[in-house]
């Protein structure tokens, strides 16, 4: 987009204390042709915003904030502050009274911070999904939730004819900031199924580098953004140190998951084992086209993002010693588990 002298392009950043919306608020501020408004319900103004609206979107007012706003970047979810709130019901609201006020207002783009599970995690999924997939997320309220958002920026960009953009990330990650699905794929990944999906992690820096990117230069449309290539599932437990487990069936470590979630025992919610056990790995061709880059690779942001654990630490000789020594063990609180779930199946 051509920058023209003297005049000033006013982007409002939703979610701009969050570790996406902090980098990207840091990036576009740098120049004087932005001038970034930043919203959040929780921290402080971002250095170099000329304007800071701390509170819920849902009860702010939207009219007044976006007035003379020509961008919006919506990157605000109440995902990952409460796990077991209805993050869903808070975000499809949230988004609608955003784009309506942005509607009214006559923003001319709007940025949607979407995901790459909306595609859905599938067996039969191409390796990599290009934009050109169709939407079908998989049984998880994120992912759905998500294609919801799509739904409503669709419906906004044909009342309207703005340009909109919408970002679909693979699983984002970051020393210190990982990302709600991060963690929830984490811990799935704990349970030790019998499926070794790729898998990707896109470090945060590279999102925001992305999301920066694509408002500066006011590209319409969807874009996935993940790194190059991808990992092996049982290449991502070596490197984040768990001990080996026992493989289980997926249908079984999902019941566990379940179990779990509907008993506030874990924040690992229902659906997630699909994405840990299938594939729904993303191409970047697109995003490349324009002149990013990811500056990290799927292990180098991995590794980043979690803490060795103390497995990591033994030979290999030592580590095949206690991966038979606990298989028995392993065996007996398998069957034990499959023998609860059955009881409960039954009754």
């Amino acid at each position: 987009m051509p920058q023209t002298e003297g005049i000033s392009v006013r982007i409002v950043v939703t979610g701009v204390a969050g570790a996406v919306g902090s980098r990207v608020a840091k990036a576009l501020a740098v120049s004087d042709y932005f001038s970034v408004v930043g919203v959040d319900r929780v921290g402080t103004a971002t250095e170099g915003l000329v304007g800071h609206h701390l509170g819920d979107l849902r009860a702010l007012d939207l009219d007044e904030i976006l007035e003379g706003a020509d961008i919006l970047v919506n990157l605000a979810s109440a995902y990952g502050r409460n796990e077991f709130v209805d993050a869903a019901r808070h975000d499809t609201r949230a988004a609608q009274l955003t784009l309506d006020a942005a509607a009214r207002a006559g923003v001319g783009q709007v940025v949607l911070l979407s995901s790459a599970m909306v595609y859905g995690a599938r067996a039969e999924n191409p390796i990599p999904l290009t934009e050109h997939a169709p939407v079908r997320p998989s049984a998880l309220a994120f992912a759905e939730n998500k294609a919801t958002i799509e739904r409503l920026g669709n419906e906004w960009q044909a009342a309207t004819g703005g340009l909109l953009t919408i970002v679909r990330p693979s699983t984002a990650v970051a020393s210190g900031r990982s990302s709600w699905v991060a963690k929830s794929m984490q811990l799935a990944a704990g349970l030790g199924s019998d499926s070794d999906p790729p898998l990707q992690f896109l470090h945060l820096d590279d999102l925001a580098a992305a999301v920066e990117l694509l408002v500066r230069t006011r590209q319409a449309g969807v874009y996935n953004v993940a790194p190059d290539g991808w990992v092996r599932a049982e290449e991502v437990r070596s490197l984040s140190g768990r001990a080996p487990r026992l493989p289980i069936p997926s249908a079984v470590a999902d019941e566990i998951v379940r179990f779990s979630w509907n008993r506030g025992i874990a924040a690992t919610p229902p659906g997630i084992m699909q994405y840990a056990t299938e594939p729904w790995v993303v191409s970047n061709d697109r995003l490349r086209a324009l002149g990013w880059e990811p500056s990290w690779s799927n292990v180098e942001a991995y590794v980043d993002s979690f803490d060795p654990r103390p497995w990591a630490m033994l030979n290999a000789k030592r580590r095949q010693q206690i991966a038979l020594g606990g298989a028995g063990a392993g065996a007996a609180a398998l069957l034990a588990v499959i023998r609860a779930l059955s009881h409960r199946w039954r009754n």
